[in-house]
């Protein structure tokens, strides 16, 4: 088995795994057959000297999901468009990543923080950061299983859950099998899911320790501390995970793996073996050896095509 730890994220009819030194991307490809693509990690952060270390690597697997995974997101939108002539230009990737970007922060980060000032007036600050923090969950769960209704988006949490079973199957150190994977849980203790609870539960604490302020300051203090309670809540996601076996630790880290019941679901075959094959091509940039006895789904690169525009 590797040493590295593998992980990824879903993409529409599509997976993507981060490795070592560079990541690759499959797809099944709106005719039937899978397509794949890799591209080296040696730009922006993870050139800093210091790109992973403790806190700072954190900080890289975030520009990873954020910049490079949403390259990705855009790319395998467009390639199931292609077959109705729909293109997405990087003009409309940027309005729509700048959207997102100002909507995220200011549902779960500054919604709740005035809901938390409204109700807790004449209250402790212990009390605001506790509704704070509740309000946070509470969004986070409810857009999660609102958005898990559409068709589409639960065939992404379909290749998330397939995603995940393939890790698992690697660092099992089995043949990378359809049948092998089928074997193992959709949820996995590395998953960016889990990271979000992390990320409510280390803001409470911070907050707490801050203490009450006014809702302007309150409102840039969150902002702020946005990467360093990212870079804080990785390192505990990887501690988590390595200690998984502990009850304490365990019991800890449960609601994490809970929220994933919603944002999994269990694969089809076809499914997996796109899974499996993002994995093998992330497995062979890194010049590691796919396991012996692994599948070798059929495959072909990726033609840059149009589409290339915004990847």
């Amino acid at each position: 088995m590797p040493r590295f730890s593998y992980g990824g994220q879903a993409l529409i009819e599509g997976v993507l795994m981060r490795g070592r030194d560079a990541i690759a991307v499959a797809f099944r490809h709106p005719d039937g057959h899978i397509v794949w693509a890799s591209e080296p990690l040696n730009s922006g952060p993870h050139a800093w000297r210091l790109a992973r270390a403790p806190l700072v690597r954190g900080l890289v697997v975030l520009y990873e999901t954020l910049v490079v995974g949403t390259r990705w997101l855009i790319r395998s939108a467009n390639i199931q468009a292609a077959q109705d002539d729909i293109e997405i230009g990087r003009g409309t990737v940027a309005i729509m990543l700048g959207v997102t970007a100002v909507a995220g922060i200011g549902i779960f980060f500054l919604v709740p923080l005035f809901v938390a000032q409204a109700v807790t007036s004449n209250s402790g600050s212990i009390t605001q950061h506790l509704i704070e923090g509740l309000v946070k969950v509470g969004l986070l769960l409810g857009y999660l299983a609102v958005i898990s209704r559409t068709p589409d988006i639960r065939r992404v949490f379909m290749y998330h859950g397939a995603e995940h079973m393939t890790i698992h199957a690697l660092e099992a150190g089995d043949p990378l099998t359809t049948e092998n994977v089928r074997r193992y849980p959709t949820a996995h203790p590395r998953c960016g899911t889990e990271f979000l609870v992390v990320l409510i539960a280390l803001s409470i604490v911070a907050f707490a320790l801050i203490g009450r302020q006014d809702i302007v300051v309150g409102s840039i203090t969150r902002v702020l501390l946005i990467p360093v309670l990212a870079a804080l809540g990785y390192e505990v996601l990887r501690w988590g995970a390595k200690h998984r076996a502990n009850p304490i630790v365990k019991a800890i880290m449960a609601p994490g793996i809970l929220v994933q019941m919603i944002t999994t679901k269990r694969p089809t075959d076809d499914q997996i073996e796109v899974a499996i094959v993002s994995m093998e091509q992330a497995l062979e940039a890194d010049g590691e050896s796919v396991p012996t006895g692994s599948d070798l789904p059929e495959r072909q690169r990726l033609d840059p095509g149009p589409a290339a525009a915004v990847a």
